[in-house]
C-alpha cells in the first residue's frame, strides 16, 4: 500500500481539526492557544505542552546526546552533518516522548514540537545568542536550516517531530533591550539578509512552526506584525503551519513596546495578525477580546485548527500506533549516537593558524604536556546553552589525558578564572601565575585552553553573568586570560591555543605570537576526545568559520544599528582578523579546474559549474568548496556565498563536483525589495575560501575566478506586498 506523506494529508487533517474545534466552548478554545494546553476529556483530547527545545540535541528534559552547539555545527559547512544531527534529535525526541507518555509525564519539555533551529543572522559578534545560530551568512544559514528541519520532520506518513524556525525575523540583540527595542531595517537589508533563511525554511523545508521575536521590526512588534506574519509569511510565502509567540513576548506589547493599552488589546493584536499559540499565559485574555468584539471567533477557530492539525500530523490522534511509537528509550544517548557525536565534533574544529606545522602533535615525542586555562576542564564550555544532559562529558584535559595514556605526563593548571581576577576568594590578583610558569617550565609543549562559556554569552534572563545580560561588552579574552597567555608564550615552549567560545574573539596577540590556534566552539559532550584526536593527527581539521573574526570592537557599527553596512564579510570594508569561510587543514585539497556551461546569464537561464577538486596532500581530509558571486561595479555586497559542496578525499584522490546557478543566484535586492539582475559583469569565485586578500594570504591559495555577463537589467522577483 502506498504511504501518503503527512503534508499531502493536510486537507484531511484540517477537516478533522475543524470538526473537533466546532465542539469546543469559547473558553476551551482559548486555553488550547496556551503552550500548556489542558486536556478536554469529554472530547478525548489529552493535555499537551508545546514548549520543547532541541537546538543541538533534545534539551532540558534529562539525558540526551549533546551535540556541538549550533555555531559549531555551522562550522562544518556540511548539510549532511545537520541531516544526521536532525535525525538523531528526532529519534531521541520520539524515544523520550514514548517513555514520558508511558509514565503519564506531560510536563514542559516533554512534547514533540521542538522550537529549533534558530536561523537568525549573527550580524554582530557581541550578541550573546549568536552561538545558537548558523552564523552570519543567509545562504549558509538557509542550507543548514533546511537540512536540519527536513531531518527533524521526516517525509513519512506522519511527521516525526515538528521543527520551528525562530525568531522571525529581524532579531540579533542587544539582549538587554529586546523587550522594548525597535529594529529599524531597510527593505533591501530585510530581503537581502534577514528574511532569506526563513523563506527557505518555509518554502523548501515546509517547517511546521515559526516563532516571532521579542522586538519590534520597523515599528511593529514581531509577534503581532501584520507585515511579517500576514503579508510575508502567510500571503507571500504561503506558510501552512502554525505561528507561536516567543515566551511572554505578547505582554511586551503594552508593558514595554507601548503599542497597546493593555493585555486585551495585546492579545487581539497578536491573534488578528496570525499568532496562533502563546508561549506564556496572556492569551487567557482572548476570551474577553472575543466577547468585546476585538477578535472574530472565526480567527480563533482558525488558530486552534492550525494547532490541532500539527498534533494530527504527528500522529497524536491516531487510534492505532504509528511506526514512531515503537522507538525505544534504548535509542537515547546510545553508543551509536555517542560515536556520531564525537565524529561530528571533530568536523566542527577550525584550524586558524599552524605556523611551522606544529600540528599535528606527535605523541611519542612528548614526555610531558602542559594544559593550562580556565576552559581546559570546564564542562560548561563543552555545551553552550539550550542543552540536554549528557551521560558523559569529556573536557579537553580529560580527552588529552585519555588519548596520550600513562606513558605521557600531563600537567594541569586552571591558570586563571574565566573572567575574575583571582580564583581563590581571598587570593591576590593572578593567584595561579606561579603555577602556570611551573607547568610551562616542566612541559615539552603547552596547550592553552581559553575563551568563554555560556555563563558569559547567552540569553537575557538565563545568564547570571557579570557582563551585559548575555551579550559581550567587547571582543577581548575576558579577565586575565590574555595575561596568562602572554606568560605561557614567554616561557619559550611551543604553544597550541584552543579557543572554546560561541562567537568571535579579537585574539590579536595570539595571531601575532602563538604558533597554532584552533577554534573549538562549544564542541559537545564528546568535545575533549574530538579535540585530542585532531590535535594528534587522527583526523585533519576541516571546519570553516561561519562568522567573521574582527580585529577590534571599535571597527564595528553601533550594536543597535541593524543596517548591514560594515557588517559581516559581505559588507565590511576593513580587513578581518580571520575571515568568514576560512579554515586550514593538515592536507592540501584545492580546486584545480573549473568549467562553466555558458558565459551569459539572463532571467530564465541556469548555469552549470563543473569543478575538479584534488587532494594533493599526504593524508585524507575534508574541505568545503565554496562558490561566491560578485556583481562588478556594485559596491555592496562585496560578494556572497551562493554554492557549497563538502568533499572528503583520500590522499591524491580527485573528484568532480557540480554547482547549479539560476538567475536568482546572481540577483541582488534593490531599495524597493526588487530582486534584480544588473546589466554588466559578474565574477564567480570557486575555491576553499572567499576571495578576499586576507583569506588568500592565510591559505596561500586564490579561488579560481570565472566571468559571467548579463546583457540587460531584469527584475526577477518583486514581493506582491510592495507592488
Amino acid at each position: 500500500m502506498r504511504v501518503i506523506p503527512y503534508n499531502m494529508k493536510r486537507e484531511k487533517y484540517q477537516n478533522q481539526a475543524r470538526k473537533l474545534v466546532e465542539q469546543m466552548t469559547l473558553e476551551e478554545k482559548v486555553f488550547q492557544t496556551l503552550h500548556s494546553a489542558p486536556a478536554i476529556e469529554r472530547l478525548g483530547i489529552k493535555s499537551y505542552n508545546w514548549w520543547n527545545e532541541a537546538l543541538h540535541g533534545v534539551a532540558r528534559a534529562g539525558v540526551a546526546t549533546v551535540f556541538p552547539q549550533a555555531i559549531g555545527l555551522a562550522a562544518t559547512f556540511d548539510e549532511e552533518v545537520l541531516k544526521k544531527v536532525g535525525k538523531v534529535v528526532s529519534t531521541e525526541g520520539r524515544a523520550k516522548f514514548n517513555m514520558q507518555q508511558k509514565y503519564k509525564d506531560t510536563d514542559i519539555y516533554k512534547g514533540l514540537t521542538f522550537w529549533a533551529p534558530n536561523v537568525n543572522i549573527f550580524r554582530d559578534p557581541r550578541w550573546g545568542r549568536g552561538h545558537e545560530t548558523f552564523g552570519e551568512d543567509p545562504y549558509l544559514t538557509s542550507c543548514l536550516g533546511v537540512s536540519f528541519i527536513k531531518a527533524m520532520q521526516g517525509d513519512g506518513e506522519y511527521m516525526k517531530t515538528a521543527a520551528c524556525a525562530k525568531h522571525f525575523a529581524v532579531h540579533s540583540g542587544p539582549e538587554d533591550v529586546r523587550h522594548s527595542f525597535d529594529a529599524r531595517v531597510t527593505l533591501q537589508d530585510l530581503h537581502e539578509t534577514y528574511l532569506p533563511a526563513f523563506k527557505a525554511c518555509v518554502e523548501k523545508a515546509e517547517v511546521e512552526t515559526v516563532m516571532g521575536a521579542y522586538n519590534r521590526t520597523n515599528g511593529e512588534p514581531c509577534c503581532g506584525s501584520k507585515t511579517l506574519l500576514k503579508d510575508i509569511l502567510r500571503t507571500e510565502w504561503n506558510f501552512k503551519g502554525h505561528v507561536t509567540s516567543d515566551c511572554w513576548a505578547i505582554k511586551d506589547f503594552h508593558e514595554h513596546h507601548k503599542v497597546t493599552n493593555g493585555p486585551v488589546e495585546s492579545v487581539a493584536l497578536a491573534m488578528n495578525n496570525g499568532c496562533d499559540l502563546n508561549c506564556g499565559n496572556i492569551f487567557i485574555y482572548l476570551k474577553k477580546a472575543v466577547e468585546d468584539g476585538l477578535v472574530n471567533e472565526e480567527r480563533l477557530n482558525e488558530a486552534v485548527t492550525n494547532l490541532f492539525v500539527t498534533r494530527m500530523k504527528l500522529g497524536l490522534f491516531e487510534k492505532t500506533k504509528t511506526s514512531f511509537d515503537a522507538i525505544d528509550y534504548d535509542k537515547v544517548d546510545c553508543p551509536e549516537h555517542c560515536k556520531l557525536n564525537k565524529d561530528i565534533s571533530k568536523k566542527t574544529l577550525v584550524l586558524l593558524k599552524n605556523e611551522n606545522q606544529i600540528l599535528p602533535l606527535k605523541k611519542d615525542s612528548l614526555k610531558t604536556i602542559g594544559i593550562i586555562g580556565p576552559n581546559a576542564n570546564n564542562r560548561k564550555a563543552l555545551v553552550g546553552n539550550y542543552e540536554g544532559t549528557a551521560s558523559e562529558y569529556i573536557t579537553v584535559l580529560e580527552g588529552i589525558k585519555e588519548y596520550v595514556g600513562e606513558n605521557t605526563r600531563v600537567l594541569y593548571s586552571e591558570g586563571c578564572h574565566l573572567f575574575k581576577e583571582q580564583i581563590s576568594g581571598l587570593g591576590e590578583k593572578n593567584d595561579r601565575i606561579a603555577e602556570v610558569k611551573a607547568v610551562c617550565d616542566k612541559s615539552d609543549v603547552v596547550i592553552a585552553c581559553m575563551g568563554l562559556d555560556s555563563g558569559l554569552e547567552g540569553e537575557e534572563g538565563d545568564q547570571g553573568n557579570e557582563f551585559a545580560s548575555g551579550d559581550k561588552l567587547n571582543l577581548q579574552l575576558p579577565g586575565l586570560q590574555e595575561q596568562v597567555l602572554k606568560a605561557i608564550y614567554e616561557s619559550g615552549k611551543p604553544v597550541v591555543l584552543i579557543l572554546l567560545s560561541g562567537s568571535a574573539l579579537a585574539v590579536n596577540f595570539a595571531d601575532e605570537h602563538i604558533p597554532a590556534i584552533v577554534q573549538g566552539w562549544y564542541p559537545g559532550a564528546q568535545g575533549g576526545r574530538a579535540i585530542a584526536e585532531v590535535l594528534f593527527g587522527e583526523n585533519s581539521p576541516e571546519g570553516k568559520l561561519p562568522i567573521t573574526f574582527y580585529k577590534t570592537t571599535e571597527e564595528l557599527p553601533d550594536f543597535t544599528d541593524y543596517s548591514m553596512k560594515n557588517r559581516t564579510y559581505r559588507y565590511m570594508t576593513q580587513e578581518a582578523l580571520y575571515p568568514f569561510g576560512y579554515g586550514l587543514t593538515y592536507t592540501d585539497i584545492d580546486v584545480i579546474k573549473v568549467e562553466m556551461s555558458q558565459e551569459q546569464i539572463s532571467k530564465d537561464d541556469t548555469i552549470t559549474v563543473k569543478a575538479m577538486v584534488k587532494n594533493q596532500g599526504k593524508m585524507a581530509g575534508g574541505e568545503a568548496i565554496q562558490l561566491y558571486i560578485q556583481c562588478v561595479g556594485k559596491d555592496m555586497p562585496n560578494y556572497s556565498l551562493k554554492g557549497l559542496k563538502k568533499v572528503h578525499l583520500k590522499a591524491q584522490e580527485e573528484v568532480e563536483i557540480l554547482f547549479t546557478l539560476d538567475a536568482a543566484s546572481f540577483g541582488l535586492y534593490d531599495e524597493e525589495a526588487r530582486l534584480k539582475l544588473y546589466q554588466g559583469t559578474y565574477k564567480v569565485y570557486i575555491g576553499i575560501s572567499q576571495p578576499d586578500e586576507r583569506s588568500v594570504k592565510l591559505t596561500k591559495k586564490r579561488p579560481i575566478c570565472k566571468v559571467i555577463k548579463c546583457m540587460s537589467d531584469e527584475v526577477l522577483y518583486h514581493p506582491s506586498i510592495y507592488e
